[in-house]
Formats: C-alpha cells, sequence, structure tokens
C-alpha cells in the first residue's frame, strides 16, 4: 500500500507540473514487446494499479481523446512521444533494445495511420533521454540479431560498431529509430531528438546500468488538452 502511496503522490508531482490531473493518467505495463493499445475511455480511479491488467503485455498507447494522459516509465530504455497535430492523435511508447529489434515505433506510425486517418509527414516524434551508444554495449547474443534485422540499414557498420578489443558490440538503437521512422514517412525535422544518454547523466535521469538493483524510473507524460 506504501508503494502505491508514494506512487500516485509521484505521478500527482508530475501531472501537476505540467497542468494535468493524475487521476487521467493511463499507463501499459511494458513487457517489451510491440504490442500498441488505443485508449477510448478513462478507467482509472485514482491509484494507477489498473495497468497490471488492462493493458498487460502493451509497450504503446494511441489516444485522440482529450484529457487523457499517456504515460510510460524507463530506466535506460527509449521512450517515444508521438503527436499528429493535424489528426489531433497522440501515442506514448516504450522502445527498449527488444521493442527497437521489433521496430515498434513504425508499428506506431501505422496504427495511428489505419485507426485515426494520420499521414506520417504530419506526425512529431519525440524521443525522451535514454542510453546513448556511448554506453550500450552488447555481446553478440544481442549484435547478431540487431545486424540481421537491420543490415540494410545505410551506415550499419557505424551503428553497430565493433568495441575495439572486446569481444562486444556499441548499438546505436536511437538512431536506428530515427531511420526506421524516416523510411516509415516521418520527415526529419519532425523527429526531435533530446540528445541525452540516461547513463551520461545518471545524476539527473534514472538508469537501470548505474543505479542497478533499486533503480528508479523516469516518466514521460502526454495529453491533448
Amino acid at each position: 500500500h506504501e508503494e502505491i502511496f508514494n506512487r500516485i503522490n509521484d505521478y500527482k508531482d508530475l501531472c501537476d507540473a505540467i497542468g494535468a490531473d493524475y487521476k487521467n493518467c493511463v499507463k501499459p505495463c511494458q513487457e517489451h514487446t510491440k504490442n500498441i493499445r488505443n485508449v477510448k475511455q478513462k478507467m482509472n480511479k485514482g491509484n494507477l494499479d489498473f495497468e497490471q491488467e488492462e493493458y498487460k503485455s502493451t509497450d504503446g498507447l494511441i489516444t485522440n481523446q482529450t484529457n487523457i494522459a499517456l504515460a510510460t516509465t524507463n530506466a535506460d530504455c527509449i521512450l517515444l512521444i508521438f503527436f499528429d497535430p493535424v489528426k489531433k492523435v497522440i501515442a506514448n511508447v516504450h522502445s527498449g533494445w527488444k521493442g527497437t529489434l521489433q521496430r515498434i515505433s513504425v508499428e506506431t506510425v501505422k496504427k495511428m495511420q489505419a485507426d485515426y486517418g494520420s499521414e506520417p509527414k504530419d506526425i512529431i516524434c519525440c524521443i525522451c533521454p535514454s542510453i546513448r551508444k556511448c554506453h550500450f554495449k552488447v555481446h553478440a547474443d544481442v549484435q547478431e540479431p540487431y545486424y540481421n534485422e537491420f543490415k540494410d540499414l545505410k551506415g550499419i557498420d557505424e551503428i553497430i560498431a565493433k568495441v575495439p578489443d572486446e569481444e562486444r558490440w556499441s548499438i546505436d538503437t536511437v538512431e536506428i529509430n530515427k531511420i526506421i521512422l524516416k523510411e516509415a514517412g516521418l520527415k526529419a525535422e519532425n523527429i526531435i531528438d533530446s540528445n541525452i544518454c540516461s547513463v551520461c547523466n545518471s545524476d539527473l535521469i534514472h538508469s537501470f546500468r548505474v543505479e542497478k538493483e533499486g533503480y528508479g524510473l523516469s516518466t514521460a507524460i502526454i495529453e491533448l488538452k
């Protein structure tokens, strides 16, 4: 009960800061899938505990309804905020390394097109602080599926680069998302990157790789007024 109480207070503080009502928050459970759900109405009664059932196996939310605040959390993973100012549609997406590998960002654009009539050229995508290539170093079990999935991308040997004198590779998952979003039809100028590494700035932003056990979570929230 104390954990839920603290979480409610955290969301209340965040929402107060942006002029939103924390009781309007909707959050997926985030299980590193490529699943995205439409949100038609608020179901939260103020305890922020509903997401475990209602949005199980979900890593992205989309709505065209006003006064519904879409929330996601991260501690190194990429969070992507989408806004179509023409059709008045928003999305909030959690794209960890597994989500990026499954191209959840592109799946979001496709769903905005199919379900809300969005045109990719109108969609704005903001990339929140996350782990960057400077610190996202992986072994072959991650490098191999990444290379196989994205080997046709221009500059892939720079995006997935061998770490000197190590059996590890650095992967620029942010750059991958930028490229595949542009391939999906987004304008380069509409892809807005915070350019902030969560590991380099762990004094300001939560990072699992720095904090380890007991790590905290950063939160991204977007709402249509």
